[in-house]
């Protein structure tokens, strides 16, 4: 669908005017983007600002929500103990908080970013990892985003089954209500709409793997980008 330069503008102005806006505005501004790209089949709202510094990324033209009622997660694969997880089995689960900078291999980047979740090393023990596995994919329920990482990579305690985003629910323009956050490498790593965890013999390179980007994506050592955070 052709979209004019005038619109354009138009429309990043107000993705704009939403970085410096009141936090009850910048919350507005999430909630427009999110209803705009569940019908949006151009892809326009992943130019746009979000508010607090993130933009809206989606690969596919809609992404149907999900809540308490109908989210499901699904752990399977080369584990003894296959599991189905309801959000509220999730929130029941010991939850670890991290505080880390954001950084998207576009460049942009959200300093000092609270996520709070389940361990994916907790998940992995409880349903048991058969011997011979190496890696852990992950499936999201817009039908096409996928990641993987190695088995050791899922096991570190910064790698979060996130239920929370700066200290309140992820909403489903962040990837919500549950989504994966890979604190040490960059955001594509962290899937959102997060669905499967499957158990798996080696890793599959992921969607924006299959299209160029490093499998192993550690923020300033991969990707010939230096984005290492400053202290």
């Amino acid at each position: 669908m052709p979209v004019g330069r005038r619109l354009v503008l138009s429309m990043l102005g107000l993705g704009a005017a939403g970085l410096v806006a009141a936090p009850s505005l910048q919350r507005g501004l999430e909630a427009f983007l999110g209803s705009a790209a569940d019908r949006d089949p151009t892809g326009l709202t992943g130019l746009l600002p979000n508010g607090g510094g993130f933009r809206y990324y989606s690969v596919t033209a809609s992404v149907p929500r999900k809540d308490a009622d109908t989210y499901r997660l699904t752990v399977d694969g080369l584990v003894d103990r296959p599991t189905t997880y309801t959000l509220d089995a999730l929130r029941a689960l010991p939850q670890t908080r991290t505080v880390r900078d954001v950084q998207c291999v576009t460049g942009w980047r959200v300093p000092h970013t609270p996520f709070e979740g389940v361990r994916l090393s907790h998940l992995l023990d409880a349903a048991g990892v058969r011997p011979g596995a190496g890696a852990v994919r992950f499936t999201c329920f817009d039908g096409a985003y996928s990641e993987s990482l190695t088995l050791e990579q899922a096991r570190r305690a910064d790698v979060l089954v996130a239920l929370r985003m700066r200290d309140e629910g992820i909403g489903h323009a962040h990837g919500g209500p549950v989504r994966l956050y890979v604190a040490p490498m960059y955001f594509y790593k962290s899937a959102k709409w997060l669905s499967g965890i499957s158990v798996t013999s080696e890793v599959r390179p992921g969607y924006w793997e299959e299209r160029g980007y490093d499998v192993d994506a550690w923020v300033g050592r991969s990707n010939g980008r230096d984005d290492t955070p400053t202290v």
